[in-house]
């Protein structure tokens, strides 16, 4: 009970004190402002000065631009116009059996060497995972039916059958140059 008390006691102390010093600050505040009172009578003594008047809006005019009746937003806009031609160009072999470095896309792919093997120069190609593999003119390799068309000292040159964005193929050179810094190395 004796704590309670005390506490009572600093708690009136405090608000007193805090009181006091709210009104000794706010005597602060009564000195002479009669020079702010002169200025604002000065401003409001002071002829107003015009308005700019309000500009006047231009109305919108639609224009139509010709030979454009065509929704931008038919979906059909982007069919070609001629159905692609299929059946005299060139497609992949549906009945041709994959080759195993067909399941690696040709950017993991990395030639690393050659080797003689009677008259046939192989390429030694190696995957992902470190593996060498070889190859030569007529092998396949990557994901786009790449076929070999020629094997060098310094890289495999390869012709490949990418979609034309119609519904069809086209034929794509490409090649594997050797490395001379294999990073997958191991």
């Amino acid at each position: 009970m004796k704590y309670l008390k005390t506490s009572r006691q600093t708690v009136r102390g405090i608000k007193f004190s805090a009181g006091f010093c709210l009104l000794a600050s706010l005597t602060a505040c009564s000195q002479d402002s009669s020079d702010l009172q002169q200025y604002i009578a000065a401003v409001k003594a002071r002829s107003p000065a015009p308005i700019e008047p309000i500009p006047e809006i231009k109305p919108y005019v639609r224009f139509i631009y010709p030979g454009h009746e065509v929704d931008p937003f038919d979906a059909d806009m982007l069919k070609p116009e001629k159905a692609p031609n299929t059946d005299g160009g060139v497609s992949p072999d549906p009945n041709r059996v994959p080759e195993f470095l067909e399941s690696f896309p040709l950017d993991g792919l990395r030639m690393v060497g050659t080797v003689n093997q009677g008259k046939d120069l192989w390429a030694l190609i190696r995957i992902p995972d470190g593996a060498v593999h070889r190859v030569k003119v007529g092998n396949y390799m990557g994901k786009n039916h790449g076929k070999v068309t020629k094997v060098e000292d310094t890289r495999v040159g390869l012709l490949e059958l990418v979609e034309n964005g119609f519904g069809g193929y086209k034929e794509q050179e490409n090649s594997i140059a050797l490395s001379d810094n294999d990073s997958t190395k191991k």
